[in-house]
């Protein structure tokens, strides 16, 4: 390890952070060193002390947060000399330029990449996979120098720091782990160098609407606020019943917004109008002037400009739900109603979309009905952007709710009592969430309310050994670790993060796993790599001089990330171990050229042959890999109990497939079972189309098809380039949960 020894001294509390050491660090004006993780002697004592809550929120956004303009936002002090600054050698990564990245799935790994993680250099020019890498560890190993020598004052050593930072960078490339994508965007970009949004790091967030009566508004904002960030956000209905709305004071004068053209511009102009119908204020008259024209840039994250059609059509959408609600108690459909509507803003109005997760209470008919469209005609246009999951109670009669999930899915379950009680499903009770009131969108974090969480993937099956594994977990981990540096623009949110620091070390490919090496192997494996985590968590937080992270693991269902490895994504199993993969692209697309000197299908797309081509790519999950509809629902239950029971101290996201004739008389039996070993489930019906539709985008084929189509691959030939930038499609825009409705992909 190359974390060196800390040096008795005085007491002496440790700015922002509300912890007591009782070392202090020595403190040099020669060559910064960075100090190892593995000072066994020298553990640091931490004060329990919670920092206070504020009697009041700060309701504006532009009183809490300014946008700044240092580096880092600021929150790491005063920027090294560049002379200083951590970088990789410049040798070291220029050596990788002459390998091929382990792209998963025949170039569909590649296409994915290119076209949702490549960013634009300053020089005009594309990233490569190298580029990439390189960013999103420099960008990490930066955050640590600048917490450890601005904010811990100590040293900094650059050769120990180099070597871990080059381990990190070789196992990215190996995609032996993988940031989650959002990482894979942001990390090292300017909207966290220069911007500071470090919430553009986590990965999704839970807001409760227990105290809406307290603050009637915020819970709305700071969905709409996160989600135009690309966190996907969960959100509770407690707040239902908890005052009256008294609607706009028609009396008042109305006054005028002139809308930023920003995201705290939108977000703002929500807060207004949700102010003026919940506290009887004044009506507002919205002026759209400012903002910028559809179609133009976005500079700071990327993409196109959606122009202020979204936001106007959200306005109308609110003023529309609450005029004829005056009078009345808020309720479960209100609640859900404006938050669904301001999803369907985020993913219309914001290249990042982001996902959302109601969750309701077991008993309540208003909230399960709420996908029943022809009860709720009006939610078709927005209902979709949510999952929705009931709070199960242990020892529940699951059968009417069982009957809804047989004909479509929903709603999914959330054993709040084993969230808060358990961290593995294997251990006793430890309560260390007890202050949990919900969870994220693919339910693999248990989240206090304002609480946001960082995830990480690792790919067991890329790996030869548990040693070889065992070091993977350690970059992994070191990666979200510095994450957890950077503060966030919600005051009452870095309150909660300081705390927990709550991470998700992930792992996928696990039907991969299991065909190559089997169940006993994988649990020795998650078993031993729990208890490395543990350890090295303990010296990373000890070097560091932070609490340990309240929680480590967890299993996420993983999206794009999976495919740019060559993974099956998280828990789940594939349709099919053969099969077609269609992507969409432009006609225009510098990438199509390549795509076809490269071998692949391509032809014009069915519904739009005048602008958009289908590219088709051959997949092979693997060898002895079972296939979803081998897998019968019972099996599926227990694989997510295992990952529960011997990896997942938050939780396992597992969505699982059934046959509705078959198996969906069983789910309530099921859950009988399983509600004492799970933290969460959901459910999809796996349906038999009884047509196939021209250009679906997955499509299952023989082996001998399969062979037919790599025949003609011409595997000498790089997709990448950095000569030009990559278009993308608009529905192909990733989010970064990484899903936008949390399935399989």
């Amino acid at each position: 390890f190359f974390f060196g020894w800390l040096f008795p001294a005085q007491k002496f509390a440790l700015h922002g952070e509300n912890v007591v050491m009782h070392r202090l660090i020595r403190t040099t004006q020669r060559k910064m060193l960075l100090y190892p993780m593995s000072c066994r002697g020298s553990a640091l004592s931490m004060s329990s002390k919670v920092p206070n809550t504020p009697n009041k929120r700060m309701r504006s956004i532009s009183d809490v947060y300014t946008p700044p303009t240092k580096f880092y936002g600021g929150h790491l002090g005063t920027p090294l000399p560049e002379d200083v600054r951590f970088r990789l050698d410049r040798a070291f990564v220029d050596a990788f330029r002459h390998e091929k990245p382990p792209f998963g799935f025949n170039g569909l790994g590649e296409v994915v990449y290119l076209r949702t993680y490549a960013r634009a250099k300053e020089n005009g020019e594309t990233e490569l996979w190298v580029d990439t890498v390189e960013r999103v560890v420099e960008g990490a190993f930066e955050i640590l120098q600048h917490y450890v020598v601005n904010k811990l004052q100590c040293t900094w050593d650059e050769d120990e720091a180099q070597a871990r930072a080059k381990d990190m960078f070789r196992r990215m490339f190996e995609m032996k782990f993988l940031p989650p994508g959002r990482g894979l965007w942001a990390m090292g970009a300017p909207v966290i160098t220069k911007k500071g949004f470090a919430a553009a790091l986590n990965n999704c967030a839970f807001v409760s609407t227990l105290d809406l009566d307290d603050d009637r508004v915020h819970p709305f904002t700071f969905l709409m606020d996160a989600s135009m960030l690309g966190v996907g956000v969960g959100f509770d209905t407690k707040g239902a019943g908890s005052f009256t709305i008294p609607g706009t004071n028609e009396t008042a004068p109305r006054h005028r917004f002139v809308i930023p053209d920003d995201r705290e511009g939108w977000v703002e102009s929500v807060r207004l109008l949700l102010e003026a119908y919940f506290y009887g204020k004044a009506n507002v008259d919205f002026d759209y002037s400012l903002i910028r024209p559809a179609g133009q840039p976005l500079k700071t994250f990327g993409g196109i400009s959606s122009g202020p059609a979204p936001l106007i059509k959200l306005h109308e959408n609110i003023h529309g739900m609450l005029e004829p609600v005056r009078g009345k108690k808020i309720s479960v459909t209100i609640i859900t109603d404006i938050m669904n509507m301001i999803g369907a803003c985020t993913v219309s109005g914001n290249i990042r979309r982001s996902a959302e997760i109601a969750f309701g209470e077991a008993e309540c008919e208003e909230f399960l009905d709420l996908k029943n469209y022809e009860k709720n005609p009006q939610r078709q246009e927005y209902g979709w952007t949510s999952n929705n999951s009931i709070f199960a109670e242990l020892g529940m009669d699951y059968t009417a709710a069982c009957e809804r999930v047989r004909k479509n899915g929903e709603p999914g379950f959330a054993w709040l009592s084993n969230m808060q009680n358990y961290s593995r499903m294997k251990d006793k009770p430890d309560y260390k969430d007890h202050r949990v009131r919900g969870g994220n969108p693919c339910l693999e974090q248990s989240l206090e309310s304002m609480e946001l969480c960082c995830l990480v993937e690792t790919f067991p099956t890329k790996h030869d050994d548990f040693q070889d594994f065992k070091q993977t977990l350690h970059s992994a981990l070191l990666f979200a670790k510095a994450v957890t540096l950077l503060p966030l623009h919600w005051p009452e949110s870095n309150q909660i993060m300081k705390r927990n620091r709550r991470i998700g070390c992930s792992v996928s490919g696990i039907a991969q796993f299991i065909s190559r090496r089997g169940l006993p192997e994988l649990k020795t494996w998650l078993e031993d790599g729990y208890q490395e985590l543990q350890e090295y968590d303990q010296r990373i937080s000890e070097w560091l001089c932070v609490r340990q992270s309240i929680k480590l693991t967890s299993v996420k269902p993983s999206g794009t990330i999976s495919l740019v490895a060559g993974a099956t994504p998280g828990l789940h199993y594939p349709e099919s171990r053969f099969y077609i993969r269609r992507l969409r692209m432009a006609h225009d697309s510098p990438l199509l050229e390549r795509i076809k000197a490269a071998g692949y299908h391509i032809e014009p797309c069915a519904v739009s042959p005048e602008s958009t081509s289908i590219v088709e790519f051959p997949v092979d999950a693997g060898e002895g890999v079972r296939t979803a509809k081998d897998v019968s629902m019972w099996e599926q239950l227990s694989l997510a109990a295992f990952l529960q029971r011997h990896w997942a101290d938050n939780q396992v996201s597992a969505t699982v497939s059934f046959d509705p004739e078959t198996e969906g008389a069983q789910i309530a039996t099921a859950l009988q079972f399983f509600q004492y070993q799970l933290k969460g489930v959901s459910f999809l019906p796996r349906f038999v189309s009884g047509t196939a539709f021209k250009q679906m985008p997955y499509e299952a084929i023989t082996e001998q098809q399969y062979r037919e189509a790599i025949s003609t691959l011409q595997t000498d030939v790089s997709l990448s380039s950095s000569s030009c930038m990559v278009g993308t499609m608009p529905e192909v825009q990733q989010v970064f949960c990484d899903n936008d409705s949390c399935i399989m992909p």
